[in-house]
């Protein structure tokens, strides 16, 4: 039996799909709106707490309990530091484009 070549194309999108939905490009976001994703991130992480904290207070002292609760704080830490890490992602973007502007603003005057 031959072998026979697939004539599937590839999964990369190709240039001409964007041209035809030009909808499917990401637009940069203004400094206005990753300031407010990054405050919706920080209100993510005080929801979070408040969840754990809630949920750390309906736990009674046994051994089972107290295991338990070592692993909601756990989970809490790690869901609390990628929240820290995007919003720390979203502010230095922000900051690369105020500076952008900057430098845009200081070309043209």
């Amino acid at each position: 039996m031959a072998a026979q070549t697939s004539a599937k194309t590839p999964t990369r999108t190709r240039p001409q799909t964007l041209t035809r939905h030009p909808y499917l490009i990401m637009q940069t976001p203004t400094t206005a709106q990753l300031r407010t994703a990054m405050e919706v991130l920080t209100k993510l992480g005080e929801r979070l707490n408040t969840h754990v904290e809630h949920s750390l207070m309906q736990l009674s002292e046994s051994q089972l309990d107290a295991h338990y609760a070592g692993r909601i704080e756990a989970g809490a830490i790690e869901q609390t530091s990628r929240i820290e890490a995007v919003a720390a992602q979203l502010k230095n973007w922000r900051d690369e484009l105020l500076e952008q502007r900057k430098q845009c603003v200081g070309h043209h005057v």
